[in-house]
């Protein structure tokens, strides 16, 4: 979307901040899935901070990869980046007896409230009305069990809304992908915690394809978005 057309959706209240607001606070996952967000409230005029707090993301290697990636693509955008603690610790406290959990279950959910409360109680600290997420964007999360959650953090403060809309509508899911390629993103391929990674490499050897190796993959022209 053009600028032109983007600061018009924004008058027009085709792409409307909920209650009036001009200022978010978004928490981002990794630059691939926050990019098309990035570049989409920035084009509307939205005066947006990026929030990063991922205590799930395993190992360190592959944290403090995605969150330099991330840091990169804001500070070419001028864009202020909040970088939270990575207390992994509290993220395992919590997973305890979730080991074994499916992709899409209960131990997600638990993730996605942890990172949501910190996001939302930053929020109410700093003065920010809305509160928003890059999770959404990706096809293989479920779009309502993270809207839910969004919405459980934010109701625990006076003031607080977490923003619903749909970031893979108008071409956005397409758009991650595109964006990635032209920004040349670290490509992680899976979603980051250490089960995740643990599921993801035993899929993969039960299907003759090489482990995960951390750090390695970029996307570029000539990395299909499959």
């Amino acid at each position: 979307m053009s600028k032109s057309l983007s600061k018009l959706a924004l008058e027009e209240g085709l792409f409307e901040v909920p209650n009036g607001q001009t200022k978010v606070l978004m928490h981002s996952c990794c630059a691939p899935c926050s990019g098309p967000l990035i570049e989409k409230m920035a084009d509307s005029g939205i005066d947006l901070t990026i929030f990063f707090y991922n205590p799930n993301i395993h190992p360190k290697k592959e944290y403090e990869i995605r969150k330099k990636e991330n840091i990169r693509f804001a500070e070419k955008l001028k864009l202020a980046f909040i970088d939270a603690d990575y207390d992994v610790q509290n993220w395992f406290a919590r997973a305890k007896g979730m080991e074994q959990e499916p992709e899409r279950g209960i131990r997600c959910t638990m993730c996605f409230d942890m990172r949501f409360e910190r996001t939302a109680l930053y929020a109410y600290e700093h003065d920010f009305k809305v509160i928003t997420s890059s999770l959404g964007i990706s096809r293989w999360k479920n779009m309502e069990q993270i809207n839910d959650s969004g919405q459980r953090a934010a109701s625990h403060y006076t003031g607080v809304t977490y923003w619903t809309y749909n970031w893979r509508k108008d071409g956005g899911g397409a758009r991650m992908y595109e964006l990635a390629k032209e920004e040349e993103f670290y490509k992680q391929e899976y979603c980051g915690c250490i089960y995740s990674l643990r599921d993801t490499n035993n899929w993969r050897k039960q299907n003759d394809r090489q482990e995960i190796t951390i750090g390695e993959e970029f996307y570029s022209a000539k990395i299909s978005s499959s």
